[in-house]
């Protein structure tokens, strides 16, 4: 066993507030061991953002905290804020989740890094220059003398979380506290940073304690996870022996309700009832207990302490000797029922978009204004939608998903192509038959909180559309009752707002006011992707069971394939502005041809560590390229990892040629050397 590096013993945070005491961290106790990756996984508001925090002395000033942090025989917790600064970044540097609001962005990259080192070591401002240049290049930034000249905007979110993680070990740290690095990053740019995290920790040996609500990451990654949910530990366990026998309730239903991207089929998800506890109003005893399927008498009665199983397992659960049993019975979290997949009669289409295209004017000059070029945002887009079923439409941030979607809702004649909505063009619309059609075409948007009116009580926000649509009011108030019912809310609801209900609820909220007028086709534009996964998993069922009750057509926009796998039938890969690959889920899954579909088909994490950790993983090299100065040819082949293998005809028709997207195998797919 490795030595502890730090020591955490009966820590707690506490924050004033309005409405009382926020109990953020709770008597926690945890070692953090030399050369060990510690994966710390909860949901939001659990308390691990605020445990590494304290570790740091970067706690907000009105927080009161007890226990002690020791490292190397010093209780961090005693310093003040000049003494915290002496480790701060030296011993213990921390990789931020937001890079951009963390670097400075009057600086150049190279002047930050170079700041870090000078501050920590006897260097000379030159030998600090060269340095930060250095470190850009391992963490692999292109061009890193030239690049480090550059300011934050000018760098993408993978390139500045790459820049953290070069600050982080910049004076070679032994401990580096890493905050949701990959939360707000496309699966091929997580792989590249969960890379370079590695690199990081075998370049420094320095302990990484990953924070994160992905146990996809931890599973490839950590060595020990330890499970938070209130401000608590509730599991500690060595990865692969906690994800294979689960002890506590909690991290059974997180694990159950993780899309898989290797599942067989299209299972629903395992949900964890209700939502986590505030902190500001925990319930007696064990705070999951409200949400336990195991939950007894006794539960109530004490805060559970986090006992030891056995040398390397401790679980916080008065019931842990009997969940072995309850899960083999079926009484704990049963698994979901199949989803079924929809299998259309008909040949009827409910949405066909073909040949679209959307530029926008690259402008120069505050004065007297030109035009020096167009980002092609959309470029010759081809989707198919039959009625009843699911197409997901998935790609990496600035693919032109979105703007697609925006196209489609906009119900106006394209910039070129055509749009065809239940059988209709919506070039040849008149004003008021646009306006009939939107009742048929509705969307549900990826913050359900902004796209909330926060002054208005839910009732009134899903009753909008009737209203718009000269409904009568006591019609009104049945379909509002009607619908919260659908969407698993209770009437009494309607007269809350936004404010006062969940992330999960307020999606649900959402997807009432979008079935308010009974549309034929829904689009959901990254439905689920702000939420936590046990709510994830809730939403995406109630997705499922509301197509097959409603008989609903789903245009799914996501960049996540493992929801995808579970929700959507059909499936369209976009690159930058194309489609690369089209066809059914489970055939595109099974056998990808496109070699853009196998990265990020293999990016995605599969929260099992056995598979995890064995199976290939191709990282995608470089950046997305500007859709203002698109590739020639194949735009996909300045990052293709096959390239390298083709012929020299071949590779040079890639470059020049751009592919058309041809029938092959059962699906759709533009590559002029196609895999499978």
């Amino acid at each position: 066993m490795s030595s502890n590096l730090i020591e955490i013993r009966d820590l707690s945070v506490t924050f004033p507030s309005e409405a009382g005491t926020v109990q953020a961290v709770r008597n926690v106790s945890l070692d953090i061991r030399a050369g060990e990756v510690l994966g710390i996984v909860g949901e939001s508001g659990s308390g691990k953002t605020v445990m590494s925090l304290s570790m740091i002395g970067l706690v907000a000033e009105s927080a009161t905290i007890t226990g002690s942090i020791n490292y190397n025989g010093v209780n961090l917790l005693s310093l003040d804020d000049n003494a915290m600064s002496k480790f701060r970044g030296k011993d213990i540097a921390m990789v931020f989740q937001d890079p951009l609001s963390a670097l400075n962005p009057v600086h150049t990259i190279g002047r930050q890094i170079a700041e870090a080192l000078l501050i920590h070591s006897d260097i000379s401002k030159e030998a600090a220059f060269k340095r930060a240049a250095e470190l850009l290049e391992i963490v692999g930034i292109p061009r890193p003398n030239e690049r480090a000249q550059s300011y934050p905007h000018e760098f993408s979110g993978g390139m500045r979380q790459r820049v953290m993680i070069a600050l982080a070990i910049a004076n070679q740290p032994k401990v580096i506290l890493a905050d949701e690095p990959t939360t707000a990053l496309d699966v091929t740019v997580q792989a590249q940073i969960l890379d370079v995290l590695k690199t990081a920790r075998d370049m420094t040996g320095a302990a990484v304690v990953l924070v994160t609500h992905d146990l996809g990451v931890v599973a490839g990654l950590a060595d020990r996870v330890a499970i938070m949910y209130a401000g608590k530990v509730v599991e500690v366990g060595n990865v692969e022996e906690l994800y294979a026998m689960p002890a506590m309730p909690y991290t059974i239903g997180l694990l159950r309700s993780i899309p898989r991207v290797d599942a067989v089929g299209s299972s629903r998800l395992t949900s964890i009832d209700g939502a986590p506890p505030s902190p500001v109003a925990l319930p007696p005893g064990c705070a999951f207990a409200p949400r336990c399927p195991a939950a007894a008498s006794q539960c109530s009665e004490q805060i559970p302490a986090l006992v030891s199983l056995s040398p390397t397992r401790m679980i916080a659960c008065v019931r842990h000797a009997e969940i072995a049993g309850l899960q083999s019975s079926g009484k704990l979290f049963i698994e979901g029922k199949q989803h079924v997949v929809s299998q259309s009669l008909s040949d009827a289409v409910a949405l066909e978009v073909r040949s679209l295209k959307k530029t926008f004017p690259l402008m120069r000059g505050s004065v007297l204004r030109r035009r020096i070029g167009s980002v092609y945002a959309v470029d010759g887009v081809d989707l198919l939608l039959r009625e009843g079923r699911s197409l997901a439409l998935v790609g990496e941030s600035g693919c032109g998903k979105t703007t697609t979607l925006l196209e489609i809702l906009n119900m106006v004649a394209p910039e070129s192509g055509t749009i065809t909505v239940l059988g209709r063009d919506v070039a040849a619309l008149s004003k008021k038959q646009r306006l009939e059609m939107r009742r048929d075409l509705q969307i549900v948007f990826q913050d359900p909180f902004a796209s909330l009116d926060p002054r208005l009580p839910i009732g009134d926000a899903i009753a909008e559309p009737l209203q718009n649509f000269k409904i009568p009011k006591n019609e009104q108030n049945r379909r509002v009752m009607e619908l919260l019912e659908l969407v698993g809310l209770q009437r009494d609801h309607a007269s809350r707002y936004p404010s006062e209900f969940s992330g999960g609820q307020r999606q649900r909220i959402a997807i009432a006011r979008a079935l308010a007028l009974n549309p034929k086709v829904l689009a959901l534009d990254e439905p689920v992707s702000a939420l936590d996964v046990s709510v994830r998993a809730g939403v995406l069922n109630l997705l499922a069971e509301l197509q097959e009750k409603l008989k609903l057509s789903y245009l799914f926009v996501s960049h996540d394939l493992a929801v995808v796998q579970h929700v959507a039938d059909d499936i369209a890969v976009m690159y930058l502005g194309g489609i690369v690959e089209s066809g059914s889920v489970q055939e595109v899954f099974a056998r990808p041809q496109h070699p853009y579909t196998q990265a990020l088909l293999s990016a995605v994490p599969i929260p099992d560590p056995k598979i995890e950790r064995v199976r290939k993983r191709i990282v995608l090299e470089g950046e997305l390229p500007s859709p203002a100065s698109p590739p020639t040819g194949c735009r996909f082949h300045t990052r293709c990892h096959i390239r390298s293998t083709l012929t020299s005809e071949l590779a040079a028709k890639c470059s020049t040629q751009r592919p058309e997207l041809t029938s092959r195998n059962g699906s759709r797919v533009a590559c002029h050397a196609p895999l499978n």
